[in-house]
């Protein structure tokens, strides 16, 4: 009979597997297991490639048992669970973290050698994941990354772009973009979970009805919905079996195709539904100049914020039911910077009209648990959508919107009694031509803590941005001051000095920076000195055959020169500029015979300017003239070289900070948030020379200031002169900016392109220019004097190399995510077995 056949089959766990070994034979047989049949490669494929995702995959089924190991013990728990909502994750390539991560480096090495393959090569074939800009979207790496390390449980949530940041090439010395479809063979790495769909509602209009309890309800009805499909990537902690999930969002069609059209033969119009959705996701910062791409940018946001919220919340009712009382308890969500700000009206849309509380239970939980990070003092980075295109686009969310200004206003007018104009400063929504929802004010106003992202910008964020919120709130603002993992930016990028550091005071330093104070002593050490030095000469030998091989230099570079390194996003603030009027006042004295005692120098300069962005592009442009006559110019020869480095990438920063002398981070004071790349170059041991901007004040504060190359106005000091600023005074006072201007203006660097820079002299010469370049000019030169002295003395500058080492234990994110659970996630954390 059928019932006893059912009885008699043996119970079988189809998920029971043994465990997978860490030896060189189990990876040999793993490896060969993947390369053989789930690839279905033989020996007669000689494509990279499939051996690279034979090794990942390998790595993966390991990470794999942790993961689920990690999902099972924080369910087992019952934990309190943190979310980290980014738009951004730039996580780089993956191959090389997870073997650090899971302890696998040493037997990998040994087992691609008895195979006959170089794991360099594979490492290199693995593409970059450029989901993200610049320091944000690498911050949110970082984070998540030790977020596993201290077993913290949580999870990251963002969008799984098609296309990443766009690929830089050079031609002519401007900047020509190309897309960057990093998916094109796939990602190895991440796991579709298609059970975890969630739907998007876009368009449509709202009705009210009364529910079977009475209540007046909303629904959100004759909607244009888009799917939004998970994709899971796992992230390691250090050697400790955790892996928590980063989780990013597909969009894609409800219906794949119209049969009906396509039977009829409109062919094109049969697949737009799901080319129209899948647009959603498809590239990263779409470029909103115009009304279509502000129209997709809003839709990102919302879909990773409905997304991720619909996810949370189902899991949650999945466990509880429909019963939130405890749900602030055990939630939080850090908003990563001003983009998921959406989510404190959205969650309120779903606790409502999904869940059915009313509006002050549901407002009682968005504000125990919405967090929010600001990450920029520029006030035109903070977002703001048109109310017109928010009510066409989602109605209900625009309603609540409402509610909540509506709400808030009454509050700032109880506490403010008349002060009208103080109200129209804290306005959820901006008046005017064009009615706009300040998001950044949403975030303040549905969050319990916000916070910013060094001492310098959190002050000014409570002093000016915000000053009328921090009046209101001031228990809500905080600093979280930021910092980098030191497991990528140091264990795995710069081997060599990381081995030397382990041998002096043990390895402790990878997951306790502060450790590397034990280093201080050695820099009194001669021997130490000599070796130190002798690892960081050879980091610059490697990142010159790098950079040889990859731009075909047909110059020689000394590498006894001062390895001047800038590198970051190209942007007016971060002032380039002001780099390069530097080497052309070095190429002024060269060729004027100053060089007595002369220092030789390669200045390093790399970034991508945002493609609609005319400075910046401008900008790029100068430096590759400017560079095309110094490196050409036989007088100069290996005194001084400037090379401009394009595509600039995760992976490129990996091999450019081991390599670097001297750190720029010379952006004008009271610009520059926090910084990141300062920090993954101090812990490298390149020597700072910048202005007190971000986090240049901590890392002063930290490394001391003989041991920092300080220059330029203090952000009170630009305050003070922006009412009188005359920089054509300046110039016409300074002898050697006369000279650079004028070389500049005269097209010594465009001789065959008149007027090219042009806009860029203006906007120098302009009182009205926000970044005051010319005002630091004078002193950025004579600090770049003392860079020279210093660096002529190899022990001294040695010394300093160390201390900044030694000194750079802060800037872990290891210490920045303590800060933020201690005060505002308040997680535990959660061992995890079978290391």
């Amino acid at each position: 009979m059928p019932g006893s056949f059912e009885k008699s089959k043996p119970k079988f766990n189809i998920a029971s597997l043994p465990r997978l070994g860490m030896n060189e034979k189990d990876l040999i047989s793993d490896f060969k297991h993947n390369y053989s049949h789930r690839l279905g490669r033989d020996e007669h494929c000689n494509c990279l490639h499939y051996a690279y995702e034979a090794l990942a995959l390998t790595v993966r089924d390991r990470l794999s048992e942790r993961w689920k190991a990690t999902y099972n013990a924080y369910k087992d728990k019952g934990c309190k669970r943190a979310y980290y909502l980014s738009m951004e994750f730039l996580m780089g390539r993956s191959l090389t973290n997870a073997m650090l991560n899971l302890g696998l480096t040493d037997e990998v090495h040994k087992t691609l050698y008895e195979l006959g393959l170089d794991l360099e090569e594979l490492i290199e074939s693995e593409p970059d994941a450029g989901l993200g800009n610049g320091g944000l979207g690498r911050l949110a790496a970082c984070f998540i990354d030790s977020c596993a390390t201290l077993q913290l449980p949580v999870t990251g949530y963002g969008l799984r772009y098609e296309y990443g940041m766009f690929n830089q090439l050079i031609m002519d010395g401007d900047q020509v973009e190309e897309p960057d479809h990093w998916l094109r063979n796939g990602n190895i790495w991440e796991i579709e979970r298609p059970e975890y769909t969630q739907t998007i509602k876009f368009g449509g209009h709202t009705e009210t009805y009364i529910d079977e309890k009475g209540h007046e309800r909303v629904a959100w009805v004759g909607t244009q919905d888009v799917l939004a499909v998970p994709y899971d990537t796992p992230v390691p902690g250090f050697q400790n079996s955790t892996v928590n999930i980063l989780r990013l969002w597909k969009a894609s069609a409800t219906e794949e195709f119209n049969l009906g059209e396509f039977n009829a033969g409109d062919y094109a119009e049969s697949v737009a539904a799901k080319n129209t959705a899948e647009n959603i996701t498809m590239v990263l910062y779409p470029n909103d100049a115009n009304e279509n791409g502000k129209e997709l940018r809003l839709q990102q946001q919302y879909l990773l914020a409905s997304a991720s919220l619909q996810d949370i919340l189902e899991h949650w009712v999945g466990r509880h039911g429909q019963d939130f009382s405890r749900f602030a308890e055990k939630n939080c969500f850090q908003l990563n910077d001003t983009h998921p700000s959406i989510s404190v009206a959205e969650l309120m849309r779903l606790l409502m009209d999904v869940y059915g509380l009313g509006w002050d239970d549901s407002w009682a939980i968005v504000q125990k648990t919405m967090a929010y990070t600001n990450h920029t003092l520029l006030p035109e980075a903070l977002e703001k959508w048109s109310v017109g295109l928010m009510q066409r686009m989602l109605p209900r969310l625009m309603e609540i919107i409402f509610k909540i200004n509506a709400d808030f206003m009454s509050q700032v007018s109880a506490h403010w009694p008349g002060d009208f104009a103080r109200m129209g400063r804290m306005s959820i929504i901006e008046e005017g031509g064009e009615k706009q929802v300040r998001m950044a004010f949403l975030a303040i106003v549905g969050s319990f803590s916000v916070n910013g992202v060094a001492e310098l910008h959190s002050k000014l964020l409570r002093q000016d941005l915000f000053k009328d919120f921090s009046e209101l709130w001031p228990e809500k603002f905080n600093n979280k001051t930021n910092g980098v993992t030191p497991r990528r930016w140091l264990a795995a990028c710069n081997p060599e000095l990381a081995s030397l550091i382990s041998e002096k005071i043990g390895d402790g330093w990878i997951t306790d920076l502060s450790q590397l104070q034990k280093l201080a002593p050695y820099a009194e050490d001669a021997k130490f000195r000599k070796r130190w030095h002798a690892v960081q000469q050879q980091a610059k030998q490697n990142l010159l055959d790098y950079k040889k091989e990859e731009l075909g230099l047909d110059f020689e570079v000394n590498v006894d020169a001062i390895f001047d390194v800038q590198v970051k996003r190209i942007h007016e603030y971060k002032r380039q500029l002001l780099n390069v009027l530097h080497v052309i006042h070095l190429y002024n004295r060269i060729k004027s015979g100053d060089t007595a005692n002369w220092v030789p120098r390669c200045v390093l300069i790399g970034g991508k300017a945002a493609p609609g962005y005319y400075m910046a592009k401008k900008i790029i442009k100068l430096i590759n003239n400017v560079a095309d006559v110094i490196n050409s110019d036989p007088d100069v020869g290996d005194k001084l070289k400037l090379i401009f480095l394009p595509n600039y990438r995760v992976s490129a920063m990996e091999k450019i900070c081991p390599g670097a002398d001297l750190s720029e981070q010379i952006s004008t004071a009271g610009k520059e948030a926090s910084g990141t790349g300062n920090m993954k170059f101090m812990m490298n041991g390149a020597v700072t020379i910048g202005t007190l901007d971000g986090a240049n004040v901590e890392i002063r504060e930290e490394v001391g200031d003989e041991n920092f190359f300080l220059f330029g106005l203090t952000e009170e000091e630009v305050t003070e002169m922006r009412e009188h600023y005359n920089p054509m005074a300046i110039i016409d006072a300074d002898e050697d900016l006369k000279k650079v201007i004028d070389l500049i203006n005269c097209g010594h660097f465009n001789r065959f392109e008149a007027g090219i820079f042009d806009d860029i002299i203006h906007s120098l010469a302009s009182p009205d220019d926000p970044w005051m370049t010319v005002a630091d000019f004078r002193s950025f030169i004579d600090a770049q004097r003392r860079v020279e002295i210093a660096y002529q003395d190899t022990e001294r500058w040695t010394k300093m190399s160390i201390l900044n080492c030694a000194a750079s234990g802060k800037f872990s994110t290891d210490r920045t995510i303590t800060d933020y659970n201690n005060d505002i996630w308040k997680l535990t954390p959660v061992a995890v077995k079978g290391g």
